[in-house]
């Protein structure tokens, strides 16, 4: 397959409810929508990088810059017959993960359509619906945490994960144990902590938590490895894995029990299954991650989501739960046992929305 043409689309979109973590406070969301023709058929991909380089050194405008100046030229009227190819054609840039992971989206959807395939065939999942819980941003007090997932909760998610910074940690996690019990609990940290003022999340260990997430900075492999040996409760690394060799060096050095797999944080879900793959070998479990994807990103996690080692439950939460408007026609609904379904369609399994995209839209470009 050769893609004769890509159209990058930088898109701004307001959220339902403002969404705090450690690191800020976002009321819209940026992300890139690529556009990839090849063989008289069109497939889409997201480019999940925001605006700012709070989670990531990446950020849509470095997307938008490596994809127009570098991989657009080199990929273009190549032959790339499968995704490994293009990994091995983009390998040329250092890092940039998640805009390598936005056009490798784009390519399992355009093959996708021309084998009459969905995405979930494609890369071996086996569940028609999967498991998903809501993250829950930072609220203004214990008592607005507690009804914010009291809400989430009537809307029937099951699983509740809750972030966490210095100051916010310990007192909201002990008032939603409180008054939920019984419910499947996470927390979540985005690196706000150093190995020494991570002592003030040793009391969540009585909380009964499913697992603690990314407590210190993204390239602390090491000091993760000491932090768990003091926690019962497993922790899960997040921003730490950006490829396979980090996931392997995580688990060889006790770095974490549980993994999150973000496809656009590790390069593409050609990477995230390699991931998956090694995990399942090491009978390690993992889940799939949320980046406040658009209905494209949202259908790829769920194919993603579907094969057998993610056994913990995704941030792959309904459409309505981020947007009033999202830019595909398909919206995806909570199902009462807390799963969502995954797509059946060819490729992704979605079609564009294109007066909500228009909307949307800051910018566009053609690489011819």
């Amino acid at each position: 397959m050769k893609i004769e043409q890509l159209n990058l689309y930088h898109l701004r979109m307001p959220l339902r409810t403002a969404f705090e973590t450690s690191f800020g406070r976002e009321e819209s969301r940026d992300c890139l929508l690529i556009e990839a023709l090849a063989d008289g058929l069109v497939g889409y991909g997201e480019c999940v990088a925001d605006r700012d380089p709070g989670y990531s050194y990446e950020t849509a405008q470095t997307a938008w810059h490596i994809l127009r100046d570098f991989i657009g030229p080199a990929i273009l009227n190549q032959e790339i017959p499968t995704p490994e190819a293009l990994q091995r054609k983009m390998s040329f840039v250092k890092g940039h993960q998640m805009a390598k992971a936005g056009l490798e989206m784009a390519l399992w959807d355009l093959l996708g359509k021309s084998q009459g395939r969905s995405l979930q065939q494609m890369l071996g999942g086996q569940r028609a619906a999967v498991d998903v819980g809501v993250s829950v941003g930072l609220q203004e007090s214990p008592a607005a945490l507690v009804k914010a997932v009291e809400g989430y909760l009537n809307d029937g998610y099951r699983r509740i994960k809750i972030k966490i910074k210095p100051g916010r940690d310990t007192a909201d996690t002990q008032a939603v144990r409180a008054a939920f019990p019984n419910i499947r609990l996470q927390v979540d940290a985005n690196s706000a902590y150093t190995l020494d003022t991570a002592e003030a999340l040793l009391p969540l260990d009585d909380l009964d938590l499913l697992l603690i997430e990314q407590p210190l900075d993204e390239d602390d492999l090491w000091d993760h490895s000491l932090l768990q040996k003091r926690f019962r409760t497993p922790l899960c690394l997040d921003e730490s894995i950006l490829s396979a060799r980090h996931a392997r060096q995580a688990l060889e050095m006790g770095s974490c029990r549980i993994i999150n797999i973000k496809a656009g944080r590790v390069g593409g879900l050609s990477q995230a299954r390699a991931i998956h793959d090694l995990c399942v070998e090491a009978s390690v479990p993992v889940w799939c991650g949320g980046m406040l994807e658009t209905g494209v990103g949202r259908a790829s996690n769920l194919a993603l989501a579907s094969l057998p080692g993610f056994i913990l439950p995704g941030d792959i939460s309904a459409s309505a739960r981020y947007y009033l408007e999202d830019i595909t026609h398909e919206v995806f609904t909570l199902n009462p046992d807390s799963t969502i379904t995954v797509p059946t369609g060819p490729g992704l399994g979605v079609t564009l929305n294109w007066p909500a995209l228009e909307r949307a839209a800051q910018a566009r470009c053609t690489i011819p």
